[in-house]
């Protein structure tokens, strides 16, 4: 009858599937041979010795996760024969893998052990925990909502455990919404059974201790490595967490040097650095060496410095000035990479062609060797300049080839800086690069503090004697250009310039010269007499320079001293307005025309663009060719 116990048989009241005491209940704990929570019992209504009823536990069936005297639990060694099913016993036709094992329906959260599960629930209602003693019970909760557990640890599963060596299968939980294995209710929404997180599958051979919740996240924290005295951030058991859409920030990589150079490089560059000072000290100081270099050059090469601008003298000291540069920049390969760049565009502008710089490296290396003591000169000296110059040599040829479509740009010195009057001032520059033009050209300048802003000034210089360009300048204001260069510009300050332009310079037809200049024109026609005199040139040369008075005659000085030095050359100046003293007065083209007859002439106005109409006109109605009046465009 139902309740009944019977030996074998499951406690009446508790949950067998398909036996005929499911859905009682009766005070109590469980007796030997009853079925515990989780364990499978054969249903097909085999009969079995002992008698057995069904829904019974049979001598030598499984009992997963059971304790029932005369069966046999996997890993146990209780009586009833070794672990596995009763022979004889398998699938009947018709039924599944699982025929005779049908899952017993746990009591429940809050039946403690020893404690008789109590009476069914409706359907879709949640039991309550159980209560500590003395301890009254809450108010009921609307269906479907389950009771927290006070003594539940945040954490823990509430799947119960299996005794020691007992394996209990679990099947992986269905779907949010889905149905227990074995039940009717949905799971309810909410956190659901396993608050401290969900459980996994067991699989072949893993523990079957219950699995833990998954850690909380820490707080935010700054990307790269961690610093000394921070937390300790916990290391999640399945890998790093990634939220959908969010991007992990990647850690920065090491900066890489500025030059772009392996720092293990930097200990041969200071090496090479130590070779190439000691060898240059040695070999008496870049003074005596670049004098040394320049005639083994020479000798090899003897229109290479025939090409280049300046005397022997400047030659030299811009040599020396470039050993000493390169042994104190060498281990700064960005700068020294750019340097040659240059120093190729200049080599270049000079006309100078990359194959006559072959033999420069096994000259330099002579230069070092024949200013040493005897044995003095080391085989490590020796290399370490012949491979400087290799890797130079290289750059500077390539610095070349860029001069061909990039325009070539000067950085100047000032040297000297006097101011012949208020409102004007005699500027010389001294190009660290050979800076080659022909007397009577110009150049664009730019002045210290006007980046971008270029103005045309004439070169008066001699690039036969030295290296220094000569710029009259006269301001009309403080600003600009200009006045940049008249009044914010000293000894020392920086100037850039650009390719020199024009087409005046010394005709190759032998004529005779006539100048005239205007205020600062002067400055392009005293170069062509600086060139007349540093040459020898016979020719003839008269300089007729128009002022306005005797205060504006700036230069006449150094004019009357070149003059001198050159073979036929004389200068006249012309004074417009005011006391002319010993100079000639009034028109600088009545002058002119009052001192000769020019129609066989070469003749090279400067000066304001009025005076320049003016005076051509002027000259060509003296009988002078248009085509012999030479003058740049005014710019």
């Amino acid at each position: 009858m139902p309740g009944s116990a019977v030996p074998g048989s499951a406690v009446p009241g508790s949950a067998v599937p398909g036996g005929p005491g499911s859905g009682f209940s009766t005070p109590g704990g469980p007796v030997p041979g009853a079925l515990t929570p989780g364990s499978m019992v054969p249903t097909a209504p085999t009969p079995s010795p002992g008698g057995a009823v069904p829904g019974g536990t049979a001598p030598g069936f499984v009992v997963p996760g059971g304790n029932a005297p005369g069966g046999s639990t996997p890993g146990g060694s209780g009586p009833g024969g070794p672990t596995g099913p009763a022979p004889g016993v398998g699938p009947q036709p018709g039924q599944g893998p699982g025929w005779g094992m049908q899952p017993v329906q746990s009591p429940g959260p809050g039946v403690q052990p020893g404690q008789a599960p109590g009476p069914a629930l409706p359907p879709g209602q949640a039991p309550r925990p159980a209560l500590p003693p003395g301890q009254a019970p809450g108010p009921a909760l609307p269906p479907g909502q389950t009771a927290p557990n006070p003594a539940q640890a945040p954490g823990t599963s509430l799947v119960p455990a299996a005794p020691p060596g007992v394996v209990v299968p679990r099947p992986a939980p269905p779907a949010r919404g889905g149905l227990r294995p074995g039940a009717t209710t949905p799971y309810p929404p909410g956190a659901g059974p396993w608050a401290g997180g969900v459980p996994v599958p067991p699989v072949a051979g893993s523990s079957t201790e219950p699995i833990s919740g998954i850690p909380g996240l820490g707080g935010p924290r700054p990307a790269g490595p961690q610093w000394p005295g921070d937390p300790v951030q916990a290391v999640s058991p399945f890998g790093p967490v990634r939220m959908p859409g969010v991007v992990p920030p990647v850690e920065a990589r090491p900066a890489l040097p500025v030059d772009g150079m392996d720092p293990a490089d930097d200990a041969a560059l200071r090496e090479l650095v130590r070779l190439l000072g000691n060898s240059l000290s040695l070999a008496g100081g870049p003074d005596d060496v670049a004098e040394r270099l320049r005639a083994a050059l020479a000798q090899a090469q003897p229109a290479l410095f025939a090409k280049l601008p300046g005397g022997p003298a400047a030659q030299v000291e811009q040599l020396a000035e470039a050993l000493n540069w390169l042994v104190h920049h060498l281990d700064q390969p960005p700068v020294l990479v750019a340097a040659c760049g240059r120093l190729g565009a200049a080599l270049a502008e000079c006309g100078v062609q990359p194959q006559q710089l072959q033999l420069a490296g096994a000259a330099l290396a002579e230069a070092m060797r024949a200013g040493m003591a005897a044995g003095g000169w080391r085989q490590d000296f020796d290399q370490a300049w012949r491979s400087t110059w290799q890797h130079a040599y290289e750059w500077i040829a390539h610095g070349m080839a860029t001069a061909a479509y990039q325009p070539t740009v000067w950085t100047t010195v000032v040297v000297g800086h006097e101011r012949r009057r208020d409102d004007l001032a005699v500027i010389r520059l001294r190009p660290y690069l050979p800076m080659p033009y022909r007397p009577g050209q110009y150049a664009r300048v730019e002045a210290p503090g006007q980046p971008g802003l270029w103005r045309p000034y004439s070169l008066a210089g001699a690039p036969r004697r030295d290296n220094v360009v000569e710029l009259h300048v006269r301001a009309k204001s403080h600003l600009g250009v200009s006045g940049t260069l008249v009044y914010h510009t000293v000894v020392g300050s920086h100037v850039r310039i650009a390719r020199a332009e024009g087409e005046m310079g010394l005709p190759e037809s032998g004529r005779d010269l006539l100048m005239i200049a205007g205020d600062t024109g002067v400055a392009p026609l005293k170069a062509l007499l600086t060139e007349l005199a540093a040459t020898g040139d016979p020719r003839s040369a008269v300089l007729f320079w128009g002022v306005r008075n005797l205060g504006e005659l700036y230069d006449i000085d150094d004019l009357t001293r070149i003059a001198h030095a050159c073979r036929r050359a004389t200068v006249i100046p012309v004074i417009s307005d005011g006391e002319a003293g010993p100079y000639a007065s009034g028109l600088v083209t009545d002058a002119v025309a009052a001192y000769g007859e020019w129609s066989g002439h070469e003749v090279y106005l400067a000066g304001p663009p009025v005076m320049l109409a003016a005076t051509s006109t002027a000259l060509q109605e003296l009988g002078v060719a248009a085509e012999r009046i030479h003058h740049d465009k005014p710019g």
